[in-house]
């Protein structure tokens, strides 16, 4: 908006709202990367023409929820009651409500963000923030017929919000003729006023059957962290549920959990680009973002305010990601769960989930994903490109279904890289190790396999990284294709190791081509060398997977065992996920590590 039209506005709250972004950007509030860059968007997109600026909803919102809404649990800081006191948003709350409500299409009445995402740590108040505003939202839209809807992973948590409502309700609801239903059968508030309109707010767990009905302008879909890749699908039927609104609101609003492909993590990926300027279409500018979350490096770790590694009960980063330090929760207290999260490893990935607000693995699996994609960052050889490299011999590997599953096939090497040591400023020569991986599938069984176990196969396929076979199972000619195809790219293939008793008839159409094959045992004391081979490789960032995102997913799968004699026995982390592109990575490293064991043996021969 113009700067004479930002001057007209006279609203305390908006000030309000002001003063936390230009903190924020000014470094004056300590925050993350991503707050930062929401802040300046905000400041950015006030000076723009692209949109028109109005006080009047913000206000009437606040106004509503500081005016009529009051705790019904809890206490304040110094142990007080909060019980019967009035909800009073912070600085961060309300910026959050005056840019979801300020900013109009130029020219019209409908509001610029109608998609949103708060992605903040527990103990932030989110709980009684998002039923206050879905209240006060509910009542101003009223004369469009107002439905609003609070979805989660479970009813009980949802409730907690319905809970909070119908607290702040329930002593006025006779007098105004507002009923609410809240049994085993719905948990609801609704009311109808004639031609002052009407509003239905509900609380339901997201079960299939009832999601296909929706139809509503408000819909809060919580605990984002737990849905899976395939949560996609059902993210867009939630937004196709308020087609019938112009100006509706879906906000989703979560901490982060341990699915780090999950949708959530995926959506995050996607609107970073959004923050930092990577990605500035048309298509997010009506998607308000607000996140909180530590600092990351590269690898993964936490960083403190050098640009370093901390530790993680670093009050520099403890302030950075709680929005609501010192109000909702004291910093001294933080440090202390920090402190035992260090002290207790079990306690370890909650804290880092929940309070640092950041993405981990599930604690059974045995890699660390960010390790990997550090490793992987450094190189950047195309398969062409290896495909030339010359004197480089290539190892293969097959881990074949035994019926219409996942099926893998690869290649391994190891390739001489003359690099400087940053300690002596020497050349010095490492060997990086690359894995090229491919997946075979039914396209029978596409998208029901991708659905109900949560395998992005057609992103795969699009990529690159699968083949989807025309029959009912994997055809053992695809894979045997697979592999005389790298060899006509230039690959020079020594030999490939497969488990015979799975598969005979693959041996021997390999053979047919010309190929060697070496019976690979799945024993794990024999496996065990290959999966310690690529452990090390990967944390002296000596491991390439050529950025294969079906090879990712299999990574971050994997659980393992370390057995008495230092060995290990890996398997996959659920009955639903797959290894199969980890497991012929390991294969394939046998093989070359047991002809340089034998190469070794002649050469001092």
């Amino acid at each position: 908006m113009a700067r004479n039209a930002l001057n007209r506005i006279d609203s305390i709250n908006f000030q309000i709202a002001l003063d936390y972004a230009r903190n924020v950007v000014s470094g004056n509030k300590v925050a993350c990367v991503e707050e930062i860059q929401g802040c300046q968007r905000f400041l950015n997109d006030l000076e723009s023409n692209k949109w028109d600026f109005r006080q009047e909803r913000f206000d009437q919102v606040i106004g509503l929820i500081e005016g009529t809404v009051k705790h019904i649990q809890g206490e304040d800081l110094t142990g007080h009651p909060l019980k019967g006191n009035p909800l009073i948003l912070l600085p961060w709350q309300k910026y959050v409500v005056v840019n979801l409500l300020g900013f109009y299409i130029a020219g019209t009445n409908e509001r610029r963000f109608n998609e949103s995402l708060i992605f903040i740590p527990r103990k932030q108040g989110k709980t009684s923030f998002m039923a206050a505003l879905t209240w006060a939202l509910s009542l101003l839209e009223r004369k469009s017929g107002s439905k609003a809807y609070i979805l989660a992973t479970s009813l009980q948590q949802t409730k907690e919000a319905f809970g909070f409502m119908t607290g702040n309700v329930k002593g006025i609801a006779k007098q105004l003729g507002i009923r609410i239903r809240d049994n085993n059968q719905e948990h609801s508030i609704s009311f109808d006023w004639g031609m002052e309109g009407s509003a239905h707010i509900q609380a339901l767990a997201d079960s299939p059957d009832k999601l296909d009905s929706l139809n509503c302008n408000i819909l809060i879909l919580d605990e984002l962290h737990a849905w899976k890749r395939a949560g996609a699908k059902k993210y867009q039927l939630m937004k196709n549920a308020q087609k019938a609104y112009r100006n509706s609101l879906l906000l989703g609003i979560s901490t982060a959990g341990d699915i780090p492909d999950g949708f959530l993590a995926n959506r995050l990926r996607a609107l970073k680009k959004v923050l930092n300027g990577t990605d500035s279409s048309a298509a997010w500018d009506r998607y308000f973002i607000y996140v909180c979350k530590a600092n990351q490096d590269e690898k993964g770790n936490i960083i403190g305010k050098d640009g370093k590694p901390t530790s993680l009960d670093d009050p520099y980063v403890l302030e950075m990601v709680t929005p609501s330090v010192n109000e909702t929760v004291p910093l001294n207290e933080l440090i202390l769960d920090a402190q035992q999260a260090i002290a207790d490893p079990q306690l370890r990935t909650e804290f880092l989930n929940k309070t640092l607000n950041v993405f981990t693995n599930s604690m059974d699996a045995y890699f660390d994903i960010d390790e990997f994609k550090a490793s992987n960052r450094k190189y950047s050889w195309t398969l062409e490109e290896l495909a030339k490299m010359k004197n480089v011999r290539w190892y293969g590997g097959a881990d074949l279904s035994k019926l219409h599953d996942l099926t893998a096939a690869g290649l391994y090497a190891s390739i001489p890289q003359v690099v400087i040591d940053p300690d002596t400023q020497q050349k010095k020569t490492v060997y990086v190790d690359v894995a090229i991986t491919h997946a075979f599938f039914p396209r029978a069984l596409m998208l029901e396999k991708a659905e109900q176990d949560d395998i992005p196969l057609g992103e795969w396929e699009q990529e690159g990284w699968l083949t989807l076979s025309n029959t009912p199972t994997v055809h053992y000619d695809d894979v045997v294709a697979w592999f005389i195809k790298m060899r006509k790219m230039g690959f020079n293939i020594r030999e490939v190791g497969q488990d015979k008793r799975f598969a005979k008839e693959f041996q021997t159409m390999m053979k047919a081509n010309k190929f060697r094959v070496v019976d690979q045992s799945q024993n794990y004391w024999i496996k065990n060398e290959g999966f310690r081979r690529i452990e090390v490789k990967t944390k002296n960032e000596e491991f390439y997977y050529l950025n294969n995102r079906a090879y990712q997913y299999c990574v971050s799968n994997v659980k393992a065992v370390e057995k008495l004699d230092d060995m290990v026995q890996y398997e996959k982390v659920g009955k639903t996920q797959r290894i199969d592109l980890f497991d012929c990575s390991v294969f394939a490293c046998c093989r070359f590590l047991e002809h340089k064991e034998k190469e070794a043996k002649a050469k001092n021969w």
